[in-house]
């Protein structure tokens, strides 16, 4: 069993900022790429970020210059510092992350985090 769990969601307003974390933990034998996707009411699930388990990472056009994506390798967590949110920003951040499981050495499942919720007041 694989769990994801997220935290740091909150309200806060236009200009602020907001740390996202996402942990990853059960039979992990190893963990590939680790994202952040979000969803707005009424809008599609979309990519925010991602980083390979060597650290490139690439993003959205909408968050670039803004958020930063990073993860601790040993701590099989990864983070999204979010800077300068616009109201716009405002949805449900999920973590995903391409794990191996100890048992199923030879597939990478996808994983999701149950979601976070981040408000941008204007």
């Amino acid at each position: 069993q694989v769990q994801l769990v997220e935290s740091g969601g909150g309200l806060v307003q236009a200009g602020g900022s907001l740390r996202l974390s996402c942990a990853a933990s059960g039979s992990i034998f190893s963990i590939n790429t680790m994202a952040w996707y979000r969803q707005a009411p009424g809008k599609q699930r979309e990519l925010v970020a991602d980083i390979t388990s060597g650290g490139s990472a690439q993003y959205a056009d909408s968050v670039k210059g803004r958020f930063t994506i990073s993860r601790d390798n040993a701590k099989n967590t990864v983070y999204l510092q979010m800077n300068s949110l616009k109201p716009e920003d405002t949805a449900a951040y999920y973590c995903n992350a391409i794990i191996t499981t100890i048992a199923t050495r030879n597939l990478r499942l996808s994983y999701w985090g149950q979601g976070t919720q981040v408000t941008v007041s204007s």
